[in-house]
């Protein structure tokens, strides 16, 4: 797949990224080089492949959901820089 400039100056935008035009042309030829080797998997024949989430058959164990102690609200509430009738005060974000 060919890869233009503007293909990089684009893929920047959307990241929100700024680059010098040499670092474009620098950059648009590893996209290419990089998309040469991806396409190299559609050789592959996965045919007899199952699909699967993990290539290992893992688990994620859980642990046992043990009560534990804990700070009291007013505990809490006297770290906080501000609080108002027992509730962590923050800044608003939203005009009326």
């Amino acid at each position: 797949m060919k890869i233009t400039t503007d293909d990089v100056k684009e893929v920047a935008e959307l990241a929100r990224l700024e680059f010098a035009e040499d670092e474009i042309e620098n950059f648009r030829s590893q996209f290419e080089n990089i998309l040469k080797f991806i396409s190299k998997l559609d050789e592959l024949d996965i045919d007899d492949v199952k699909p699967t989430a993990h290539v290992l058959d893992i688990s994620t164990p859980m642990r046992e959901d043990v009560v534990q102690g804990w700070i009291s609200q007013d505990e809490a509430i006297k770290n906080a820089p501000q609080a108002e009738d027992g509730f962590f005060g923050v800044p608003k974000v939203i005009e009326d």
